[in-house]
């Protein structure tokens, strides 16, 4: 008769185990379909912006200049080095407003 409850209670204990084993493989599961929805839209919107992308480097493209007129490869440079100064003083400005931000929030 201890038998016939020993083994009862191994019976249902691997049931239970087996019932919360699926339960997470389930959920788990349908986790990952979730994500994979979001990265599938995530994928068409970053193609979407490919694709605008490439259409701005068509309208622009990049000027090759030849090595011997140095006069065009200098004022190219200088127009280099105006975009980055721009672009720095922006990102100054926006990390000062971020840092003012976060201080004011500090007080």
């Amino acid at each position: 008769m201890l038998w016939f409850w020993v083994w009862t209670l191994l019976v249902v204990g691997t049931l239970v185990g087996a019932f919360f084993l699926g339960r997470r493989l389930y959920r788990s599961g349908r986790a990952l379909v979730e994500e994979a929805g979001r990265a599938a839209e995530l994928a068409s919107v970053l193609s979407e912006r490919v694709t605008e992308l490439e259409a701005v480097e068509q309208q622009h493209p990049v000027r090759p200049v030849r090595i011997g007129d140095r006069d065009a490869a200098r004022d190219r440079w200088v127009e280099a080095g105006e975009i980055r100064e721009r672009r720095r003083e922006r990102r100054r400005t926006r990390f000062r407003a971020t840092y003012e931000r976060w201080r004011s929030f500090s007080r």
